[in-house]
């Protein structure tokens, strides 16, 4: 694909295993900059900041994006933002930073297990996209 838009708009939201699986297995590598029991955070390969980090669950659990979250996921879901802090601090952008998470194909989403973008080390334009 030539581009994000594409790749989103080709994407079959399915709960298949997606290359973040393949990340958290190590069968991909990944510059890993957080990682515990719960979440993975690494360097995005095709950066839209000084800055870009995606977060993941290690567990995807039925959360292919944020439009099928359900009550069981609130806990993940809250975690995600809290390490999203936790990464942005370890990272300098003290000045700030954009969380932003895609969510199915006119969202730009192009890969079904939910994620969190963290971007910073730029001033941020409003509105986005």
């Amino acid at each position: 694909m030539s581009s994000e838009k594409e790749a989103a708009l080709a994407a079959v939201p399915n709960d298949s295993p997606t290359i973040f699986d393949k990340i958290i297995k190590k069968e991909i590598p990944s510059t890993v900059v957080f990682e515990d029991e719960k979440v993975l955070a690494f360097r995005d390969i095709n950066p839209q900041a000084p800055t870009h980090i995606v977060i993941i669950p290690k567990v995807k659990d039925g959360l292919t994006g944020l439009s099928k979250a359900e009550e069981r996921h609130v806990e993940i879901l809250g975690y995600l933002l809290y390490v999203a802090k936790v990464v942005a601090k370890q990272e300098g952008l003290e000045d700030g930073y954009r969380i932003v998470i895609n969510d199915g194909p006119r969202g730009c989403q192009s890969v079904y297990h939910i994620h969190v973008h963290l971007l910073g080390g730029r001033q941020m334009n409003w509105p986005p996209g």
